[in-house]
């Protein structure tokens, strides 16, 4: 999902990527260059293997499944090596992106590292983003999303009730396969009409089903795309960008601030 497609349909949810990695191909993702963006919230979650991380001003641990990796851009960031793989096999999960309402969009940044263990969850659901159930998440997210990631074993049933006024509805699974009124297979994304109506899920194999199920009340504003950035208007684009712009200039810098780990700290 990208901001330019299915992101308009799903605002404020507006990109998704997941990305698969194994021990061969660990090496590339930490390639991964440098970048900025604005007006966003980026929310990371791991469903296989582990994360580390290491900021000076907030600490260093390590995130698996359960845990999750939050940034809210807000006025201007630059990241991408903020994180490093841990010693094992196979690295798999989601990021997503999520527009922020206009009182946040141009905000100082926020990022959070959160491990499993301090986590929120409801039966098999780890709140990642919100509130189900009466649980709710630690990540200081804008109301009215709700973002969980769930394994079902081989069999199980399990029932996503939308909160009142989540209207916008999706789920995308990264193993196993899933019956959600119709088949759902590893890879796959798909949406749910408008509405508030329960969504039945069941495992279908001798395989674990994890997946990430996503509902929102929808995002009002058009959305304003740069080539990093989602804002409301362009006025705030263009603040975000001149902001990003300004960070960018201090890029060289970026490796006097490389820990010991390999990691780079999120610029704000």
């Amino acid at each position: 999902m990208s901001p330019s497609d299915l992101g308009q349909t799903l605002k404020p949810f507006v990109f998704l990527d997941i990305f698969d990695a194994s021990k061969a191909t660990i090496r590339t993702m930490s390639n991964m260059p440098l970048h900025p963006h604005s007006g966003i919230a980026t929310v990371t979650v791991i469903t296989e293997g582990r994360m580390r991380y290491n900021d000076p001003a907030i600490g260093s641990g390590t995130i698996g499944y359960g845990g999750v990796e939050w940034m809210r851009a807000g006025g201007g960031v630059w990241h991408g090596k903020e994180m490093s793989a841990d010693d094992v096999p196979r690295i798999q999960g989601f990021q997503l992106w999520l527009a922020l309402p206009p009182e946040l969009e141009n905000n100082e940044p926020v990022s959070r590292y959160i491990e499993a263990e301090d986590m929120a969850h409801s039966g098999p659901a780890h709140v990642i983003v919100g509130s189900y159930e009466g649980v709710q998440s630690p990540v200081p997210a804008p109301e009215g999303i709700n973002y969980l990631l769930v394994t079902l074993r081989p069999g199980e049933r399990w029932t996503y009730r939308p909160p009142a006024g989540h209207t916008v509805g999706w789920l995308a699974l990264a193993k196993g396969l899933l019956h959600a009124g119709a088949p759902v297979d590893a890879g796959e994304m798909v949406s749910f009409a408008q509405g508030e109506t329960p969504i039945v899920l069941e495992a279908l194999t001798q395989e674990d089903a994890v997946f990430v199920v996503g509902s929102a009340v929808p995002h009002p504003h058009p959305l304003h795309l740069g080539y990093y950035s989602v804002h409301t208007s362009a006025q705030a684009l263009e603040a975000g960008e001149r902001r990003i712009a300004e960070l960018g200039r201090n890029l060289g810098d970026a490796e006097a601030r490389r820990t010991a780990s390999g990691t780079i700290p999120v610029l704000r």
